[in-house]
């Protein structure tokens, strides 16, 4: 007998934002947990962008979330006393979300915990801690240090970056580096004018002459304060010495401040060889680890959440065979190793390797204040954005629309099959995404012939622009010419862009990895989306 159809390994905002995905799909879920409750330690990842806002909306949070966080959209870079630019980043639509929000990692939990409260389908299980993962054609069993025994038909591992215990039960080598350099983290609470509405980047500042400061905005006056500091760097000597206030005093002269939470951490670059084992998916840092400066890892893990909660869904409905699963390490791995490529630059630039890697960073930083070429190489973080599929076996090419590479930093590719499409409005109360979430949705642009979806089994919306966007909004924003059929999947990512019917059915088909499978899975229909 199954528990649930979902096991979701770890209670962070990965494995919570899984279990609602999946909840929404009308997949129940039990959620298990090692810790005996939540705990709100510090501000940990605080930078959600405005996509993975967006993806929490879609199970009732992302207003709220962002309601409550502080909102920015510029990014200060400066070396020494000297602003070098500031960033302002792009929105390839129009979307109700800011580009970020700060807001601490613990608040975020506390306000998906009250989603996943009203949600029937989600079993949550504190003090579960899973030490053994049995698994054959039929299912998966997790045995937990209670002596319970939890049965379900696939799960989900999103514990963390202490995960070795479980990489070793499922055969997953986890190949990768740790950086020399320690960060010291301070989350102070002061009045600092001026400050609240911006990201704020030293290199080399007077006050840590050598290495690099970050500072972000936090609600409730709260200020996030990242230093670079040697790895024989000892915090309990430095609070005993009095080092510690003067390091901050250093950033916020005379005013008043309070220290809510302070640590130190070494950042690692890893990426796990398999993100699925069987009927076990890996997600979040159990999957990847990087380094922090670009806010790339809860982020990425939402990603991961959304893109293994439809394609298990659509499993379990019978809509696609298992040949979809395979696809979610496909995406998801090729995302996480875009991300180290990324943070693995970022990082050696601030933490030069070598003579030739330090003169060349000092070149940059110093023309950079006056030099446009060089202040493009500048790089203080890459900010998250969302992974491009545009190689998935999903994604049917369009030689119109051919991808030209990674974008300029703070700027997003063009609309295309692989890319996430923009959101805009549709009609005076609703949002392009929210119904592109539901489920495959075909855009059908004027003059475009409707394909019959009923050949293939699995439901298909059909949207004619014609009747929908009346202003012409959704058009521009894809840049969709006459006689297109767009379609987009379950989690908004543009499928394929064709002219004929015949194409598109197609494309459909590849983008459920195959022919469905025949026969529907036994999973309740309690939720209307597909």
């Amino acid at each position: 007998m199954r528990d649930r159809s979902v096991a979701v390994i770890g209670n962070g905002p990965v494995g919570q934002t899984t279990a609602l995905l999946l909840a929404r799909r009308g997949v129940p879920v039990v959620l298990l947990d090692g810790r005996p409750a939540r705990d709100k330690v510090g501000s940990k990842a605080i930078c959600q962008q405005r996509d993975v806002l967006d993806v929490w909306e879609s199970v009732g949070a992302g207003r709220r979330i962002a309601a409550e966080g502080v909102t920015w959209a510029t990014a200060r870079t400066f070396h020494r006393d000297t602003e070098l630019f500031a960033l302002t980043l792009d929105d390839a639509g129009t979307s109700v979300f800011p580009p970020f929000v700060n807001i601490s990692q613990a608040r975020v939990e506390e306000i998906l915990d009250e989603r996943i409260a009203a949600q029937p389908l989600i079993d949550v299980r504190w003090g579960h801690r899973v030490v053994d993962v049995e698994q054959d054609d039929t299912g998966v069993r997790l045995g937990t240090d209670t002596g319970e025994r939890v049965a379900a038909d696939y799960a989900v591992a999103c514990t963390g970056a202490h995960c070795g215990d479980l990489h070793r039960t499922l055969g997953v080598a986890f190949e990768g580096h740790s950086f020399d350099d320690r960060f010291l983290i301070c989350d102070i609470r002061a009045d600092l004018p001026g400050w609240a509405r911006e990201r704020r980047f030293w290199f080399d500042p007077v006050w840590n002459p050598g290495r690099q400061v970050l500072i972000h905005p936090c609600p409730d006056s709260l200020f996030r304060i990242d230093w670079q500091v040697p790895g024989d760097y000892d915090l309990a000597e430095e609070v005993r010495s009095g080092a510690l206030d003067r390091r901050i005093r250093a950033i916020v002269g005379d005013a008043d401040y309070e220290i809510v939470w302070k640590s130190v951490y070494r950042f690692h670059s890893r990426v796990a060889d398999r993100l699925r084992v069987g009927r076990v998916l890996l997600a979040g840092d159990c999957a990847h680890l990087m380094s922090p400066f670009g806010a790339r890892g809860l982020n990425s893990g939402v990603g991961d959440a959304e893109n293994a909660a439809w394609k298990l869904a659509y499993v379990l409905r019978g809509w696609a065979g298992e040949a979809l699963l395979d696809t979610y390490h496909a995406e998801r791995h090729a995302a996480a190793v875009e991300n180290l490529d990324v943070t693995t630059a970022t990082m050696d630039f601030l933490v030069p390797h070598d003579d030739d890697q330090r003169a060349r960073r000092e070149s940059v930083l110093t023309g950079a204040a006056t030099d446009p070429a060089l202040r493009a190489q500048v790089d203080s973080g890459r900010f998250s954005e969302p992974f491009w599929y545009v190689r998935s076996p999903l994604t049917t090419p369009d030689p119109t629309r051919p991808f030209a590479g990674r974008p300029p930093r703070g700027t997003v590719p063009p609309p295309g099959p692989g890319i996430l499409t923009p959101d805009v409005p549709l009609g005076e109360s609703s949002r392009l995404r929210e119904l592109l979430r539901d489920g495959f949705c075909v855009l059908a642009a004027p003059g475009a012939e409707p394909p019959d979806v009923s050949t293939v089994p699995l439901p298909v919306r059909v949207l004619r622009l014609s009747e929908a966007d009346h202003d012409g909004g959704i058009a521009r924003a894809l840049g969709m010419r006459p006689g297109e059929l767009w379609l987009v999947r379950p989690d908004a990512y543009v499928a394929a862009v064709v002219t004929e019917p015949t194409a598109l059915v197609e494309a459909l088909r590849r983008a459920v990895a195959g022919v469905p499978a025949p026969r529907p899975r036994r999973v309740p229909r309690t939720s209307p989306h597909a």
